[in-house]
């Protein structure tokens, strides 16, 4: 994959380790070969580290109230970086989102789906336990801070990935498609979305990585139980994302490519947020009825970023909310084996957006890695990369020992067995807690359940003991 590059320094990342950037226009997006054209960027934003307990200032409450310019951009990221044989369908695409956004009787169906069928609304539970442990590590003289757990683990399929799926779902009838395809990682989406297929009569094809295969076999039996077909890529998500892409433009007068991320070209990124908004909305209300406010601070794992906005969105305009995302550091960021995009990547396009990515100089794409198979994608979406150039939102890392030893303590103290992709926001609670003032409410997503994880855990992390 050969590229354009251009040079774009003196960005400080904030609150990890920064490196000079550059943007690296990758001339093949979404599966199908582009033109190369020369791209130059100037009047870049610059940030700064501000300390950890710090809350960030808005720059543009225009722009973040709205969610985007209209067009699918987020400040310089988004956008359609299409052949011209997709500009149509992604158009009508856009068109019927528009649409159904206000249509009575698209959403009476949704919401009664999400209830009766999802299990919505999720609890937003007092961690009681977790929180006396970190008050007891910190010496706390007061009450310390409190941690509650949005558990979209007890959400139907086990994830926050069925919002979405079900709703786009719904869209791929409305278009008269027959056919859905989808692309998986940790299988979680894929599940969702054979799920929110066999309940809809929709055909579903779900691409899969050959690795994450061998890692998620749990879920791949259920997408199979479910009806779905399960078509094996060499290699991992993102070579099954190109691979579900390139099988849409194919077949294009049948087929919707349900995204299951917040990544891709417009309107792909905006549907996926808004279909998964509903987490923070019900955190908000939940919240209130708690404790008579907000929550202090949103903690959330990133890897393209569809759970974190989920929760994040609703309070994007509330300044005294702290917005915190935790990659995967995997090995270590010096390793080379990681997924930490926002901490090391650069700006470029891949897959018909302009977002940060994980790239070499030459703007071939790196290889990700995490023991939460649903964090490894180079790269995240174009809303999370403008809340990180705008210093809205706080991003920091967990390794894979650190997300092991956070599923653990979770399981232990408080019965629930998280997900090691949320295992990551959970990690992050060590360094988070004692900065934080008695009384704080916290609120981390737990985004998936860990029953998917149990081989990963007994290989990597669980002591023998408990084999």
């Amino acid at each position: 994959m050969s590229s354009t590059k251009i040079q774009v320094r003196g960005q400080a990342l904030p609150r990890v380790l920064t490196r000079n950037h550059r943007m690296i226009i990758n001339s093949v997006v979404c599966g199908v070969p582009m033109i190369k054209r020369h791209h130059r960027v100037s009047n870049v934003l610059r940030t700064t580290d501000p300390p950890l307990g710090s809350v960030p200032t808005r720059t543009d409450e225009s722009q973040f109230l709205r969610g985007d310019d209209g067009n699918g951009r987020f400040g310089r990221f988004g956008g359609k970086f299409v052949p011209e044989t997709l500009m149509s369908p992604l158009r009508d695409l856009e068109d019927e989102f528009h649409f159904v956004l206000s249509d009575h009787e698209f959403q009476e169906e949704l919401t009664t789906a999400l209830r009766d069928y999802v299990g919505r609304e999720t609890p937003l539970y007092f961690a009681g336990r977790l929180t006396e442990h970190y008050k007891n590590i910190s010496q706390s003289t007061g009450g310390g801070a409190e941690i509650y757990l949005k558990r979209e683990d007890l959400s139907h399929c086990g994830s926050h990935k069925i919002n979405n799926a079900l709703a786009q779902a719904m869209i791929a009838r409305r278009l008269g498609c027959s056919r859905v395809v989808a692309a998986t990682g940790a299988g979680q989406h894929g599940v969702a979305t054979a799920a929110a297929c066999a309940k809809l009569s929709l055909e579903c094809t779900v691409f899969m990585g050959s690795t994450d295969i061998e890692k998620q076999s749990s879920n791949v039996l259920s997408m199979k139980l479910l009806g779905a077909q399960v078509k094996s890529v060499e290699g991992t998500f993102k070579d099954a994302s190109s691979e579900a892409i390139r099988n849409w433009v194919g077949n294009l007068k049948t087929t919707y490519y349900l995204s299951g991320t917040v990544v891709g070209p417009h309107p792909s990124p905006l549907m996926v947020r808004e279909f998964q908004s509903v987490i923070g909305k019900e955190t908000r209300r939940q919240a209130n009825q708690l404790w008579g406010g907000k929550p202090d601070v949103l903690v959330a794992c990133i890897g393209t970023g569809s759970n974190a906005l989920g929760l994040f969105h609703e309070f994007v305009g509330d300044e005294d909310v702290r917005l915190v995302g935790v990659e995967a550091a995997g090995l270590g960021l010096d390793s080379g084996k990681h997924s930490a995009t926002l901490a090391v990547g650069d700006v470029g396009v891949y897959h018909g957006s302009m977002s940060y990515l994980l790239q070499d100089d030459q703007g071939q794409i790196l290889k990700p890695h995490s023991v939460g198979v649903g964090l490894e994608y180079p790269g995240v979406g174009p809303e999370i990369s403008f809340l990180k150039e705008t210093g809205r939102a706080e991003f920091y890392t967990a390794t894979d020992q650190e997300a092991i030893q956070a599923c653990m303590l979770l399981s232990r103290l408080e019965g629930i067995i998280p997900a090691l992709e949320a295992s990551h926001a959970l990690a992050f609670l060590d360094k988070l807690v004692p900065t934080l003032r008695d009384g704080a409410k916290v609120v981390v997503n737990c985004s998936g359940r860990g029953d998917k994880d149990l081989d990963t855990l007994i290989q990597r992390g669980m002591p023998s003991s408990l084999c």
